[in-house]
């Protein structure tokens, strides 16, 4: 006799290691708004949540590893040190498309953003990612991002009031970068050691003075 499955009781809350976002994760797969996809390994007596060794943890380093990874959030975390600057960012090597969107989300996080997760519009090409006030775009493909990829963030940003930024993988063709100076929006090129490198002034700036601290205007006015 079949009947009907319910998961309520089976339901876990399990921190991300990647952004330490709390949730619930009911089945073996499942993706963290920031990107990454975690897997509870399947075991007789307790067993531990470990990252997926392909979203840039290293499951097989054990306590060693999730310690670096507390490490790594209680830096990113801070956005000051006590001379006042903020710690050297962290890179972490980039082999997918997931380390491509965990590394851009740890980025921003360093930069001072806080609640990253998915953004609700779906961009047409790469990743979307949204912070308070900031909408990203995270483009992994080989293509070099074009005019329309920098217009449509743009557009979609100032609907929501927002400011934007883009990552991408592959650089910019000459015109993207000249749309974005003339938009307002800072562009980064994300190396595959997981280091965002700051195309324009614009990503320049972002990059030494980290997020906006609230109240603050840019000057196209958005706070």
């Amino acid at each position: 006799m079949a009947a009907h499955r319910a998961w309520d009781d089976e339901w876990l809350t399990v921190p991300c290691a990647a952004c330490g976002r709390d949730n619930h994760w009911p089945h073996p797969e499942l993706g963290c708004p920031c990107g990454t996809v975690l897997r509870v390994p399947v075991a007789e007596g307790p067993a531990a949540v470990e990252p997926d060794p392909a979203d840039g943890a290293r499951a097989g380093d054990g306590a060693r590893g999730r310690e670096d990874d507390g490490a790594q959030k209680r830096d990113d975390a801070r956005p000051l040190e006590d001379d006042g600057r903020r710690p050297p960012f962290r890179p972490r090597a980039i082999r997918t498309a997931r380390d491509a969107v965990t590394t851009a989300a740890l980025y921003l996080r360093w930069l001072g953003y806080r609640d990253i997760r998915r953004a609700d519009q779906r961009p047409p090409n790469g990743i979307g990612l949204a912070a308070r006030g900031l909408l990203a775009q995270v483009d992994p493909t080989v293509r070099p991002a074009g005019p329309r990829d920098v217009e449509c963030l743009w557009l979609t940003a100032m609907t929501e009031s927002a400011r934007c930024v883009y990552f991408s993988l592959a650089g910019y063709t000459d015109s993207a970068r000249t749309g974005a100076d003339a938009l307002g929006v800072p562009l980064f090129v994300l190396d595959l050691a997981g280091a965002p490198q700051p195309v324009n002034g614009l990503a320049g700036t972002l990059h030494a003075t980290g997020a906006p601290r609230p109240g603050t205007r840019a000057r196209d006015g958005r706070a």
